[in-house]
């Protein structure tokens, strides 16, 4: 049975592995007919969502299967242990320096775009701006309590890219989201504030306001972004 896994596990991530240096159209497509065949494949992919978290999407897929097949069967590695930890921290150490460096030339190019966003739609009509930057519009006006930044609200809430591309939603999960409203981004601590119990407003939020240049990992929000939210306060804890 070891050996059957061994042998299903590392065909599985030979064909997943070696078939991402070729195009989508080549890359072959899962045989899940058996229990083992789906922990094979939630294994290969697990860890290669977790390398490509890292960074590692560029690795020579040929050694990394020769080590990983040496680890399966017990037998020693090429590189000593002490080797193995110097080579990987320092690659990753270049990695993420690669990383960094790529977010903050992103960061400054999306910063531009989105102080031209928020120029443009400041001059709408509807629109208010507040000190801090913060814009919004008013779709529903409410007529029960503003929250402190204190309370803790229920709320309905869209947020989407100025692409319109949708990033988080309570909607899209059928149930209202409840928190209390110092423990969110400025600027939603500052825009609910403004509403009163059964309002709807639109938000614009400056990075600044938002996540900065630093978005929660795996988001598709892109550093420097500014994020809109339309929010329905439907209650105060």
């Amino acid at each position: 049975m070891k050996l059957l896994f061994q042998t299903s596990l590392l065909f599985t991530l030979a064909i997943a592995m070696l078939s991402a240096c070729n195009t989508p159209q080549q890359r072959a497509s899962a045989s899940l007919d058996s229990k083992l065949d789906s922990v094979s494949y939630s294994i290969g992919y697990l860890q290669g969502s977790g390398m490509a978290q890292e960074g590692l999407t560029d690795l020579d897929y040929n050694n990394y299967l020769a080590g990983l097949q040496k680890a399966l069967e017990g037998d020693d590695a090429d590189i000593d242990n002490m080797a193995m930890q110097s080579v990987i921290q320092e690659y990753l150490s270049e990695v993420q320096l690669a990383e960094s460096v790529r977010r903050s030339q992103e960061a400054e190019v999306n910063r531009e775009e989105a102080r031209q966003f928020l120029e443009e739609n400041a001059q709408k009509d509807g629109i208010t701006v507040t000190e801090s930057g913060l814009q919004y519009r008013v779709i529903e006006e409410g007529t029960g309590d503003r929250p402190a930044a204190t309370d803790e609200v229920e709320v309905h809430y869209r947020g989407t890219l100025v692409t319109g591309e949708e990033f988080d939603s309570s909607h899209s999960r059928d149930q209202t989201a409840t928190f209390p409203l110092n423990r969110v981004i400025s600027g939603w601590t500052e825009g609910v504030q403004l509403m009163r119990e059964g309002a709807t407003y639109e938000f614009f939020i400056p990075s600044e306001l938002g996540y900065g240049d630093n978005p929660p990992p795996g988001s598709i929000i892109p550093p420097g972004a500014v994020l809109i939210f339309e929010i329905e306060l439907i209650d105060i804890k």
